[in-house]
């Protein structure tokens, strides 16, 4: 589960900003200027290499310069490239934190175990994680607040977490099909 060579994504590349090869950066990680602290990022293949070889946050987010990229055509040439660190070189999270990456996946039961479905995704729209839960069959997702009240238990170990669903939702309507 923990494979160290595994590629985490922490950010991507946006627009080109200004002439001299500055670019925008979505970022993942928490402090968004945390993105230039694992040193090289690659692509997703690991084919290529990034390096953030200077940054600086502004109200709409992260202007960054990548080395070797010195003008517009370069920086636009790196539109919607993500950019992503090997996990082994990510700090272990604290007691209770967990990567996005290591929840995806999962299985998702209830407390007194039936399976919900598997955590397809980690949403964030600015009010606090959503675990994403795809249920076999159905078409629709189940979203759940990702709070210790919903999701009192996650287990790495057992790549399960259980789910107590908000009194808004209930398994039986979630489970039913919508016409």
């Amino acid at each position: 589960m923990n494979d160290p060579d595994r590629l985490i994504l922490l950010g991507e590349i946006g627009a080109a900003h200004g002439i001299r090869g500055e670019v925008s950066i979505r970022t993942f990680t928490a402090n968004p200027e945390d993105i230039s602290a694992y040193g090289p990022l690659s692509d997703k293949a690991g084919t290529r290499t990034f390096t953030i070889s200077g940054l600086r946050l502004t109200p709409k987010g992260v202007v960054a310069r990548i080395s070797g990229v010195d003008d517009r055509t370069g920086a636009e040439k790196l539109r919607n490239v993500g950019l992503y660190v090997k996990r082994s070189r990510l700090p272990v999270p604290e007691p209770g934190a967990f990567y996005h990456e290591d929840l995806i996946g999962m299985d998702a039961v209830t407390d007194d175990g039936a399976m919900l479905g598997r955590v397809a995704a980690v949403l964030n729209y600015g009010a606090g994680d959503i675990i994403e839960i795809a249920r076999p069959g159905e078409k629709e997702t189940l979203l759940i607040p990702f709070t210790d009240a919903a999701v009192p238990t996650v287990d790495l170990d057992a790549r399960r977490i259980i789910v107590v669903p908000p009194t808004e939702i209930t398994v039986e309507d979630a489970n039913q099909e919508t016409e």
